[in-house]
C-alpha cells in the first residue's frame, strides 16, 4: 500500500510499534458444547489474538513501580465493569470457566454471555442481555424510570447522575453512590494509585493519582479530571469511569476503564501544534454562529502512547485505537479536553484488518491509495472532532447538554459526527495549508475502507448504525458509488460537500438537542443496503478486531512479585 510520509516521525516509527503477524500468539480454542447452532470457537476466531509491545525506552528505570502498580489498579477496572455490564455477570463467569475453551476465553473477551458483534445475544445461556446493563434494576424500563423521577423530583441528579446505580429498595428506588457500589474493589485501586504516586518522581503523575484515589470514594471526579488534563509524564495513565455506551436505557452511567500506558513524546511533538488550530476549526463548521462552542476551552493536549496494559470498558469487545477525554463538560470549558491515540493498537488494526478490507471493498483503482497516514489523520482528527460542536446547549429556555437531550441515541450520532468531522477538518487544513496536500490522494480510500471496519461491529455499537447512515447519505448525495463488481469508490469531484452537508444535518440535531429528528436521520440513514452488506458479506474471512496479549505486562508484574 501506499505510505505518504505526511507524518514523517510517526511514518518512520510506526513499523516498530507492533509486529502482529510474526508476535501473534494464538491460544487453543477447542470446541465447547453449548447450545448445538452455537460455534463459539468461530465466534473467538473473529478477534485475531495479537501480541503488543509497548516502547518502554522513554520510561526511567525508577518509574517501572509505577507501570507495576497501574497494572495492578488497571485489572480492578475488569471487575468493576463485568458488573456494570450485568449484575448476574460473576456467577455467569465460573459457569463458563467451569466449561473452559473458547467459551470461556470469549465470555472474558465479551465480558459477558453476549455477543459485542450480534446485537449483544446470547451465546453461552439464553439470558437476555438487560438494555440497562447493570446500572438499573433489570427488569426496569424506561417508563418506570421516567415516572419515579416525575413523582421524585428531588430524586433527579442523582438517578440521572454519572456515577450512581439504580437499585430497589423497601421503599421504591434509590440511587447508590458507585463509591459504595464497587467499594470492594474501587478501595484496592485507590491503594494501587497511591502506592504509584508515592513511587514516582514525577510531580504531574503523582498529583492525578492522589486526586483521582479520592475520587474514588468521594464520586467527585472534577478535580482528578483537571490534573489528568495537566498530566505530563513518561507514564500516561487513564483510570476511571467515563464512557456511558454500555447504558442501553439513557446513556446516563459511566463504565469503569483504564489505559495504562507509555508516552512517546517525539510522535506527540509533532501532533502538538493541532490544539492551537482548534479555535479555528471550531469557527469553520459548517452551521450558523449562534451554534458554534467558541468559549470551550482549548487547552487540549495530545499524546501519542503505546499501550501497555488495558482494563474494563475499554477492553470489552471491539479495541479503542484512540479516546478523547474527559467527557464532562465543566472540564471541557475549562480545560478543553486531551487527546489519545494507541499507537501499537492502531498499527496492528491497520495491518491485520483495514488492510485486508480495502483489497476487498475498496474500488481497484483506489486500492493503493490507502495509508497508514492517512488512517491515523483521521483517527487524531475523529478525536479531535469530539471537543468541537455543540456541549452544552440550551433547549425551550433550559440548561442542557447534548448528551442528555439525545439520551441513548447520542453515542451513535456522537461518533457519526466525530468521523465526519473529522474528514471535514482534514479538508479545510490541507487548503488552509497546515497539512501537506499530498495527504488529500489517500484520504478518501481510507476513509472508505475504514467505514467498513467499523460498520462490520454492529448496528447496536455506537459506531455501527452510525456508519451506515454515513455510507447511505453519502451514497445518495453522490460522494460516494459503487461500480459494477460491488466496490465502494470514493467520488472526488462530490466528496467534499457530501461531507460538508452531512456534518451540518448532524450537528445540527446536537446544537437543537433533537431527540426525535436524531431518531428520524437514523431510522432514514442507518439501515443497511443490499450492497453494503454484500460487500461486508466479503469480509468473512478477515478478522473483525484483534483480540490484544500484553504478555509484556505479565513480565513486568512477575518481574516485580
Amino acid at each position: 500500500m501506499r505510505s505518504t510520509a505526511v507524518y514523517p516521525i510517526l511514518a518512520a516509527l510506526a513499523l516498530a510499534a507492533c509486529q502482529p503477524s510474526e508476535n501473534a500468539m494464538p491460544e487453543p480454542t477447542p470446541a465447547v458444547a453449548t447450545d448445538p447452532h452455537l460455534d463459539i470457537a468461530a465466534k473467538l476466531a473473529r478477534f485475531a489474538p495479537t501480541e503488543l509491545s509497548a516502547d518502554l525506552s522513554g520510561v526511567p528505570d525508577g518509574e517501572r513501580p509505577v507501570l507495576v502498580e497501574l497494572i495492578r489498579a488497571a485489572k480492578l477496572m475488569d471487575e468493576i465493569f463485568l458488573r456494570q455490564v450485568a449484575v448476574a455477570n460473576p456467577e455467569l463467569r465460573a459457569q463458563a470457566h467451569e466449561r473452559g475453551g473458547a467459551l470461556a476465553t470469549y465470555f472474558d473477551a465479551s465480558f459477558g454471555p453476549w455477543d459485542r458483534l450480534d446485537e449483544m445475544e446470547a451465546f453461552f445461556g439464553d439470558t437476555p442481555h438487560p438494555t440497562g446493563a447493570g446500572y438499573y434494576p433489570t427488569d426496569m424500563d424506561k417508563g418506570e424510570f421516567e415516572s419515579w423521577i416525575a413523582e421524585h423530583p428531588e430524586d433527579k441528579e442523582a438517578f440521572e447522575g454519572l456515577y450512581t446505580v439504580i437499585r430497589r429498595s423497601d421503599d421504591g428506588l434509590v440511587a447508590v453512590p458507585y463509591s459504595e457500589a464497587y467499594a470492594e474493589w474501587l478501595e484496592p485501586t485507590a491503594v494501587h494509585l497511591r502506592n504509584a504516586a508515592a513511587a514516582t518522581s514525577n510531580d504531574t503523575l503523582r498529583r492525578f493519582l492522589e486526586s483521582r484515589a479520592a475520587a474514588f470514594s468521594s464520586d467527585d471526579y472534577y478535580q482528578s479530571d483537571i490534573d489528568w488534563m495537566d498530566l505530563d509524564a513518561p507514564v500516561e495513565v487513564t483510570i476511571g469511569p467515563y464512557e456511558v455506551y454500555e447504558d442501553g436505557l439513557f446513556a446516563y452511567k459511566a463504565a469503569f476503564e483504564a489505559f495504562v500506558t507509555v508516552n512517546l513524546p517525539a510522535e506527540s511533538a509533532e501532533l502538538e501544534r493541532f490544539k492551537g488550530l482548534l479555535p479555528w476549526l471550531e469557527r469553520n463548521l459548517p452551521i450558523p454562529e449562534e451554534h458554534k462552542n467558541l468559549d470551550r476551552g482549548s487547552d487540549s493536549p495530545i499524546r501519542v502512547v503505546d499501550e501497555v496494559y488495558v482494563g474494563g470498558d475499554s477492553k470489552a469487545g471491539v479495541q479503542t485505537i484512540a479516546f478523547n477525554l474527559p467527557n464532562d463538560e465543566r472540564v471541557r470549558e475549562v480545560k478543553g479536553s486531551k487527546k489519545v491515540l494507541l499507537r501499537n493498537m492502531m498499527r496492528a488494526k491497520y495491518d491485520q484488518i483495514l488492510v485486508p478490507i480495502a483489497e476487498r471493498v475498496v474500488a481497484e483503482d483506489q486500492i493503493d491509495a490507502v495509508s497508514f497516514e492517512a488512517y491515523f489523520a483521521e483517527t487524531l482528527h475523529h478525536e479531535l472532532s469530539h471537543g468541537l460542536g455543540p456541549g452544552n446547549i440550551t433547549v425551550d429556555g433550559r440548561e442542557t447538554e447534548v448528551r442528555k437531550e439525545l439520551r441513548e441515541l447520542y453515542s451513535t450520532l456522537e461518533e457519526a459526527k466525530a468521523d465526519v468531522m473529522g474528514i471535514y477538518d482534514i479538508l479545510a487544513l490541507i487548503e488552509k495549508g497546515e497539512i501537506d496536500s499530498r495527504l488529500r490522494a489517500t484520504l478518501e480510500p481510507t476513509y472508505v475502507a475504514g467505514l467498513f471496519r467499523s460498520a462490520r461491529f454492529g448496528l447496536h455499537e455506537a459506531h455501527g448504525r452510525g456508519v451506515v447512515a454515513q455510507f447511505n447519505y453519502l451514497l445518495e448525495k453522490g460522494a460516494l458509488e459503487v461500480d459494477e463488481n460491488g466496490r465502494f469508490r470514493a467520488v472526488s469531484e462530490s466528496f467534499a460537500t457530501g461531507i460538508e452537508n452531512l456534518l451540518h444535518d448532524m450537528v445540527m440535531l446536537q446544537a437543537t438537542g433533537d431527540y426525535d429528528g436524531t431518531l428520524e436521520f437514523l431510522e432514514a440513514y442507518g439501515v443497511a443496503s443490499p450492497e453494503l452488506v454484500a460487500a461486508i458479506d466479503r469480509l468473512e474471512d478477515v478478522p473483525v478486531d484483534i483480540r490484544p496479549i500484553y504478555s509484556q505486562a505479565e513480565r513486568l508484574l512477575a518481574e516485580e512479585g
